[in-house]
């Protein structure tokens, strides 16, 4: 059976400057001074990455801060290239993913104006988003502040209206990453069931905590 999400063999660089100046002058001093002159040092953030997700598998990610797990996910995503590697998705999916807080989102818009600039994004039309509006303002619980900017959203905010919006997109794979971590008890009691609803739709989750408990509880 082919897998929702294939990895095989994904790696990712980036590279680390010192030194780096765009002075004209700096760049001569450097040629006569070592300590002047720009140095870039290579950092591997993942190396040789396999694995299979099969559909309807809900796939837990943990370990350190730093270790790679959010650039894993940019990559899956979209958002990155990968350095070397292949990621291959299952024909027709649908990403819906909260990899961090705020992100697609403009603050200088309202809740409500970045619900529908969220969802065009997506393909959705004008039309489909004014069907969709109200399930996603009645998942976030923010329905006082669908007309403020996002700039004075809280953190908790951020993900209530991140997280309806990505769950409302019905997508067929959804990426959370540790965004959950700044909601308050009830409101992930509320994600993590509507996590187990779309698993039990046959869709697919990849989900990032530093929580082994709530990993435990939300994954395969």
């Amino acid at each position: 059976m082919q897998g929702a999400i294939q990895v095989e063999s994904l790696s990712k660089s980036f590279s680390i400057r010192y030194n780096k100046s765009n002075s004209l002058k700096s760049k001569f001093v450097g040629v006569f001074h070592k300590r002047y002159r720009e140095v870039v040092e290579t950092f591997w953030a993942l190396r040789d990455i396999d694995f299979v997700i099969e559909p309807g598998e809900s796939f837990g990610i943990v370990g350190r801060n730093g270790s790679g797990k959010s650039t894993l996910l940019r990559i899956i995503a979209g958002i990155y290239p990968a350095t070397s590697g292949t990621v291959r998705l299952s024909e027709g999916s649908r990403i819906g993913a909260m990899i961090e807080l705020g992100v697609g989102f403009h603050p200088e818009l309202t809740g409500r104006e970045n619900i529908y600039l969220g969802a065009s994004i997506h393909g959705l039309n004008r039309k489909e988003i004014e069907k969709l509006y109200p399930a996603i303002v009645d998942f976030s619980e923010l329905g006082h502040f669908m007309d403020t900017t996002i700039k004075n959203y809280s953190s908790g905010m951020h993900a209530r209206l991140g997280f309806a919006l990505a769950i409302n997109l019905n997508p067929s794979i959804f990426i959370i990453d540790e965004v959950l971590a700044v909601g308050d008890e009830g409101f992930q009691k509320k994600c993590l069931e509507a996590m187990a609803q779309f698993k039990a739709q046959g869709k697919t989750i990849i989900f990032v905590s530093h929580d082994p408990a709530m990993v435990a509880g939300a994954c395969d």
